[in-house]
């Protein structure tokens, strides 16, 4: 959800609904699945590993969008959504509310095989869709939506950040110890060694800190935010999320934890 420009471009699907990957194509996912498979083993949260099982991807080519959205309509009730790599707001919060998560049609190539600004098809499947088929996380990601097309401008900066700190980099403390249910982690290798690491905080979940945490995307988290099972956040849906956010607003952000960005290197 950005209105930056991308490198990539889109593929369009056919006719049929069917996107005609080339062999490159799938190559880069079948490589990207085989990494990850391995990097997230012990470290994402039950409801992922379920989910993935549930989706069924393949391991050898990118998979279609109907396939997922057959699986995601049987569980929750979601589709995918095709669109171009980079979507505003406005289109973004419309589709969550229409339990449609919307999917860039373009994979990364191999020289953005560690970092990847912009969401592909593999961090969108991969990382989020898998979740999605957990009536709690799905029945969050929904409400979030119809709250988002509903915002201003300025409460909708205050939104991102719950987002942000949940459905693309949350963090579960559970029983078994620290998982992932945040796709922008578990869709990448050097943010899923690091989430484990000793190097950033992790704060238990309170959905007034979140709203006032600052963050970037082009480094690694400095802080993450601990929940301890997938049903808070269907408790945080159900909560008044907006006068959080106008307290928020009341409040004023926390001193970001990460240097300027002219000050610092890209990651």
């Amino acid at each position: 959800m950005s209105t930056k420009t991308s490198k990539y471009l889109s593929r369009t699907s056919g006719p049929d609904g069917r996107i005609d990957w080339s062999v490159e194509e799938n190559a880069n996912w079948q490589a990207l699945m085989a990494r990850q498979l391995d990097c997230v083993e012990g470290k994402a949260c039950d409801e992922y590993i379920a989910g993935l099982k549930r989706l069924d991807l393949p391991r050898d080519r990118v998979p279609q969008l109907a396939e997922v959205s057959a699986v995601l309509r049987d569980t929750t009730g979601w589709r995918c959504a095709e669109v171009p790599a980079l979507i505003n707001f406005d289109k973004f919060f419309a589709l969550l509310a229409d339990k449609q998560f919307p999917v860039a049609t373009f994979i990364r190539s191999r020289e953005d095989f560690d970092y990847l600004q912009e969401p592909d098809i593999f961090h969108e499947i991969f990382g989020h869709c898998a979740m999605l088929t957990h009536p709690a996380f799905a029945e969050f990601t929904h409400i979030y939506g119809k709250l988002g097309l509903a915002a201003s401008k300025e409460d909708r900066v205050f939104l991102a950040r719950l987002y942000w700190f949940t459905v693309e980099f949350g963090l579960m403390q559970t029983k078994d110890g620290l998982r992932i249910y945040g796709g922008g982690i578990l869709s990448s290798p050097g943010e899923t060694q690091y989430a484990f690491s000793d190097t950033p905080e992790r704060r238990p979940f309170n959905i007034l800190d979140v709203l006032r945490t600052p963050y970037r995307i082009d480094i690694m988290q400095p802080i993450y935010y601990l929940i301890n099972s997938i049903d808070d956040l269907f408790e945080v849906a159900q909560s008044d999320i907006m006068a959080q956010v106008a307290e928020a607003k009341r409040l004023g952000l926390f001193a970001p934890a990460f240097p300027p960005k002219e000050q610092s290197k890209a990651s």
